[in-house]
């Protein structure tokens, strides 16, 4: 994200007018939560009907993860560059057109490629929105902007995916799963209109640099290495595969070179040289990466396990959702308490909860499996809320906002790189009946929320000033 960059001015717009401003924002940033999770339940219905097998299932949550993150923080700085205001309308305009074009997709191919788009022109609008309240909200009102986000991404997280269930379900129109893209024009065509009409004007600043060769190189990198995993789980390790992620290893060589000579690199290398920093990311790699694939496994368990419907999978999803809002809610308060040892709480929470998931991998009632997703809906919040503000703890305030614009990023990428993972072992495990799939794939989240124990002693004590109460 960029940082919130106020004008020597205090903002004087109407207090109306500025609410209407962070409905603008807050509804950008609900497209986006609702358009990453929605393919982890409409996934085996759109592959039904298009084809495309389980490397489509890989591609089409991994797709969308990819742009965003690539291009979170070149777009961070794009409106900086060029004005936020531009960006955002650039961006929203793009998303709804790229919707459309999800929503009539011919072939897999086609559907990929737009997911893709989508999730390019999201990391255009989603980085202007703080720099936009930070512009029209006056500091001393500004936290009570910022403090709707939480309880707004919250539900969204829950009535997100019960209402892609629904809209697969109802087959409007004759439409099935192509509803829940559809619905972007309304929704993403009302937030444009009001966006035209409400966010203030800004002209940038022209001296802002973007890396442009080093976005380039991260994103053929990801390509290559996600497209040779998926490749090789699908059709076997052959020549192409194992060319593709070969390829993808040199890009990202590449890609690390460029950061340590840039002038303004996407990842300042000062900031890899703290101890504290570097552990937060590889951890949150790990974890983030480890959680994505497990959501996708537990849609694919309830749908081709337990044949349950995209409505009754969105059903069963919400132990597990709201879990993570009741933690996330939680840490908000006791992370100036009690540190990383909200982490190291919310990892063991986790691997409880796969454990105990795996022992019912055989269950066919969904009721049995109630707790155990509640639990690791506890674990994931508990970590999501606490790990990235725990990371920048030693950071200084002027690498501040670099940090967190390149942890939010990261995230992204580690979300198409473990929905692709996981979900090759469940694929590959799949000839030996469901239960068996699911039960290797928990097992492999398992271990990799295991390594990551060590890294929390390396974290921080405590996240920076204004984290939390």
């Amino acid at each position: 994200m960029t940082q919130i960059l106020q004008d020597t001015k205090e903002p004087s717009l109407p207090a109306r007018t500025r609410w209407a401003i962070l409905a603008v924002v807050l509804a950008a940033d609900v497209l986006d939560l609702l358009d990453a999770t929605i393919t982890n339940i409409a996934a085996p219905t759109i592959t039904a009907d298009l084809g495309g097998g389980a490397g489509l299932i890989q591609w089409l949550g991994a797709s969308y993860a990819l742009a965003l993150g690539v291009l979170l923080v070149p777009g961070g700085r794009l409106g900086d560059k060029y004005g936020r205001r531009r960006l955002f309308l650039i961006g929203l305009t793009g998303f709804v057109i790229a919707s459309l074009a999800c929503g009539l997709a011919p072939t897999p191919e086609f559907l990929v490629v737009a997911r893709l788009a989508q999730g390019a022109f999201g990391a255009l609008v989603i980085p202007q929105g703080f720099g936009i309240l930070g512009a029209t909200w006056p500091r001393d009102q500004i936290g009570k902007a910022f403090s709707l986000f939480g309880p707004v991404m919250g539900l969204s997280a829950v009535g997100g995916p019960i209402l892609a269930g629904f809209l697969v379900d109802a087959d409007i129109a004759g439409l099935g799963w192509r509803t829940m893209f559809l619905i972007n024009l309304l929704l993403g065509g009302g937030a444009l209109l009001a966006a035209v009409r409400l966010l203030p004007r800004d002209t940038g600043d022209r001296t802002v640099a973007v890396d442009g060769p080093g976005s380039t190189l991260l994103a053929a990198a990801m390509l290559g290495l996600l497209g040779g995993l998926i490749d090789g789980s699908t059709n076997g390790w052959t020549t192409r595969p194992l060319a593709l992620l070969l390829l993808g290893l040199a890009l990202f060589a590449a890609f690390c070179h460029r950061q340590r000579t840039a002038p303004n690199p996407l990842l300042k290398p000062s900031l890899l040289r703290d101890r504290g920093f570097t552990s937060g990311l590889t951890l949150g790699i790990v974890v983030f990466a480890a959680t994505a694939g497990l959501l996708y496994v537990i849609s694919l368990h309830l749908q081709q396990g337990l044949g349950r419907s995209p409505a009754g999978t969105a059903l069963g999803l919400i132990p597990l959702s709201i879990g993570i809002v009741i933690a996330s809610i939680a840490c908000y308060q006791l992370i100036h308490t009690l540190g990383r040892r909200l982490v190291l709480t919310g990892l063991v929470i986790i691997l409880l909860g796969c454990g105990w998931l795996a022992l019912l991998t055989d269950e066919t009632g969904t009721w049995p499996l109630v707790p155990p997703l509640l639990v690791i809906g506890l674990g994931m919040g508990t970590c999501f809320g606490t790990v990235y503000d725990i990371t920048i703890g030693d950071i200084s305030t002027e690498e501040s906002g670099s940090a967190s614009g390149s942890l939010s990023a990261v995230q992204q990428l580690a979300n198409a790189i473990g929905a692709a993972a996981v979900t090759t072992v469940y694929f590959k495990a799949s000839g030996d009946g469901d239960a068996h799939a699911t039960t290797l794939s928990l097992v492999v989240v398992a271990a990799a929320i295991a390594v990551c124990l060590p890294l929390v002693g390396l974290l921080p004590r405590k996240a920076p000033a204004g984290q939390g109460h």
